[in-house]
This record gives structure tokens, C-alpha cells and sequence, in this order.
């Protein structure tokens, strides 16, 4: 049942991310993100109208999603193909370029060489810094040309969608804490701004969502495939492919989460390790820690890039600090690994803060992961103390 304050809550949300919005579309120096904002500010104060209107809050939140990331996203998308240049962020063009190097050599990745000869002002496009499964995403455009439905970021949504409405339906959506669960996923700013505007992170958390609502209603195998494919886009899942493992061990589930879990990002790597591998390693970890032939843009204020820029050897100072935070984690992990769902979802929260606030080199946007994985836990919990039935790999057996 709906509680006053709970009205209240969703009202001051879409109020300030009206107001956020706004003051994007104002005053932004990125134009895909004052291209979001100006027809974002519309649908959050639409939402903010309907907050006492509309009964149910999940499907207004499901509305809102759609007024505030998918049709930007779509608008964006159209006047992109229609030759805009300002309609999408460098990641989404990034992306795509791995999609058309994987089809006509068989590695997403350029070699060293090969980004040295590109131009300087062009050098850092070069860089393709994500897992070879993101590459995917960018074959459409490679084989289809361009279109608004090839831009990658419409795959982001499609691969969102299905992991979320499948959390959600796993999870129940009459679950009391699941509406802030959706709200952190969906229609909070900065989820909504990077799927619109870049996009290549949600689909990362939305598929880690999804193993840990998984795992939570006894699909350990399952979860295993879906935190894999998660971290075979992205390294950013690698810390939830922890938690999960200890998980498993934990819960005498390993056997069904860890095949999935860790051979699908080995897959993943194998074709292009194959065919280059220093490609490879020059693209995912020498660029990735700061021994590329640029530098990462990722320049948000926090700690660990504060430590870099002010302290003497910063670099190594914040690297250190990051490592400590890292092993008091693992040890964590090790003497008292989560037993539930709920409480790996904490773990992977806390764990992904402490690891954003501490790189040297690091976004703002980061924060979705961390903020989006501590609300979920409340609606894992729904789960907990649950008696365990056999399974089989991927579900319940009669």
C-alpha cells in the first residue's frame, strides 16, 4: 500500500530533477547533454504533476523513464542520422568503431601503432577501453549503415529494458521498496542523462541488477550468465563477479554461478587475444591505468583525482589507497562473505563508492553503479531467510 510520504518522496524527486534538467539544458558546455535536458525538464515536471494523479507509482515511474530517457535518447538518435554531429557523446562513436573493426579484422581493438597514427586531436577516439563484448552494440550500424535504430545507444536500451523488466518481474513489483529500486535504475538524473546522451554503463548495471535478482530467487546459474555478459562489456562488473563468487561459495552455489560468471568475459577475451593481443592490453589495461599515448578525460573532483593532481606523487598515492581499499574488502569478503542477495548487493555498493571516489582518473556518471546497487538491496531482501529448494543449473527442480 501507497504511504503518504512515499508520495511525497517521488514528488521532491521529480521536482529537483526538473529543476536539474533545466539548469543542464541552460547551461551545459556538452550539447547532447542540453539536447537531453531540454526535453527531459519537460517530463520530469509532467511527472511531478502526476505524482498525487496517477495510482500506481511503478507505472508512472516506468512513464517517466520513457519521457525522460528513451525519447531524448530517440530524438537524439534521429537528428543524429540525420547528420547532426552534437547528438551523441564520444563513447557512443567509440563503441560503434569497435563494432566495424571486429567485422573487417576480427579485434575491436587498434593496435599501438595504429592509434599513434591518427591524428593527435583524434588520438583519444582511438581508444576503445571497454571489454570485446561491447562491440556488439556497434555491429548493427557496421553492417546496417546509418540509421536512428543502428546508433548504439538504441541497443543499450533494448539490452536495459529486457534485464530490468526481468529484475523487476523476479523481484515482484508489488514489492514495497521496489518503485525506489526502479527509480535509481531508470529515472534518477544521471542514470537518464547517460543512457540518453552515452549509455554504455546502463546496460553494464542493468544486467548486474538482474544476477543479483536472480540469485536471489534461487536461479544461481542464471545469475552466473548475467553478471558474466555483464563484465564481458565492461571491467566495472569484475567487483560484482566478486561478490557474487563469495556468494556462491558462501551458499554452496559456485558450481552453477561461476561457469557462467567467469566463462563467458574468458570467451569474450579469446578472439581478440587471439588475433592481436597487444591490442588488447594496449586498449583494456595500459590506457586504462594512464600508460596510453593520451590520457582518460575521466576528470570528476573526487578524492582520488584530487590526491593525483595536489599531492606529491599522487598518483601512486591514490593507486595505493585504492589497492588498501580493495584488500580491506577482499579480507572483508573473505571472513564474512554476504549470505544473501541483499547483502551482496551491499557489498558491491559500498565496495564500488570506495573504488570511485579513490581512482586517479574517474567520471562523475560513475555514481549510478554505487547508488543504483544500494537501493536494489532493500528490494532483494524480500528474499531473504527464504528456504532454500533444490536446483537444478539454471532454476528450481520439481
Amino acid at each position: 500500500m501507497t504511504k503518504p510520504s512515499d508520495r511525497a518522496v517521488d514528488l521532491l524527486l521529480y521536482a529537483i530533477s526538473a529543476v536539474f534538467a533545466l539548469v543542464t539544458a541552460l547551461t551545459s558546455t556538452l550539447l547532447p547533454h542540453r539536447a537531453w535536458g531540454a526535453i527531459a525538464a519537460c517530463g520530469y515536471l509532467a511527472a511531478a504533476l502526476l505524482v498525487y494523479v496517477v495510482r500506481r507509482r511503478d507505472i508512472l515511474t516506468w512513464a517517466t523513464w520513457g519521457a525522460v530517457a528513451m525519447l531524448p535518447l530517440v530524438v537524439q538518435a534521429v537528428q543524429r542520422a540525420g547528420g547532426r554531429t552534437d547528438r551523441a557523446q564520444e563513447e557512443v562513436a567509440v563503441v560503434e568503431h569497435m563494432g566495424e573493426s571486429l567485422l573487417h579484422t576480427g579485434t575491436p581493438y587498434l593496435s599501438r601503432a595504429e592509434i599513434a597514427a591518427i591524428p593527435l586531436d583524434e588520438r583519444l577516439l582511438g581508444y576503445r577501453p571497454y571489454q570485446p563484448g561491447m562491440s556488439l552494440f556497434g555491429l548493427p550500424r557496421a553492417i546496417a549503415g546509418d540509421h536512428w535504430w543502428t546508433d548504439a545507444r538504441v541497443w543499450f536500451a533494448i539490452i536495459t529494458v529486457a534485464a530490468l523488466v526481468a529484475a523487476v518481474t523476479l523481484l515482484r513489483p508489488s514489492n514495497p521498496s521496489m518503485v525506489q529500486a526502479m527509480q535509481a535504475a531508470t529515472v534518477l538524473p544521471v542514470t537518464a542523462l547517460t543512457l540518453a546522451t552515452g549509455g554504455d554503463d546502463i546496460p553494464v548495471l542493468a544486467l548486474c541488477l538482474l544476477a543479483l535478482a536472480l540469485f536471489a530467487s534461487g536461479r544461481p546459474g542464471w545469475a552466473g550468465v548475467a553478471v558474466g555478459a555483464a563484465a564481458g562489456l565492461k571491467l566495472f562488473a569484475l567487483p560484482v563477479v566478486a561478490v557474487l563468487a563469495a556468494l556462491s561459495i558462501a551458499t554452496g552455489t559456485w558450481r552453477r554461478l561461476l561457469p557462467g560468471a567467469l566463462g563467458i568475459p574468458v570467451l569474450a577475451v579469446l578472439p581478440p587475444l587471439l588475433v592481436n593481443p597487444d591490442a588488447l592490453i594496449e586498449n583494456v589495461f595500459r590506457f586504462t591505468l594512464g600508460h596510453g599515448l593520451v590520457t582518460s578525460p575521466a576528470q570528476s573532483p573526487f578524492p582520488g583525482y584530487l590526491i593525483s593532481q595536489a599531492v606529491p606523487g599522487g598518483r601512486y598515492v591514490a593507486a595505493g589507497l585504492l589497492v588498501a581499499a580493495a584488500a580491506v574488502i577482499g579480507m572483508l569478503l573473505m571472513r564474512r562473505p554476504p549470505r544473501t542477495a541483499a547483502n551482496a548487493a551491499l557489498f558491491c555498493g559500498y565496495g564500488l563508492l570506495a573504488a570511485i571516489l579513490l581512482m586517479p582518473t574517474t567520471r562523475f556518471g560513475y555514481l549510478l553503479y554505487p547508488v543504483a546497487l544500494l537501493l536494489w538491496a532493500p528490494a532483494l531482501r524480500v528474499f531473504s531467510g527464504r528456504t532454500q529448494q533444490a536446483h537444478s543449473f539454471f532454476g528450481p527442480t520439481a
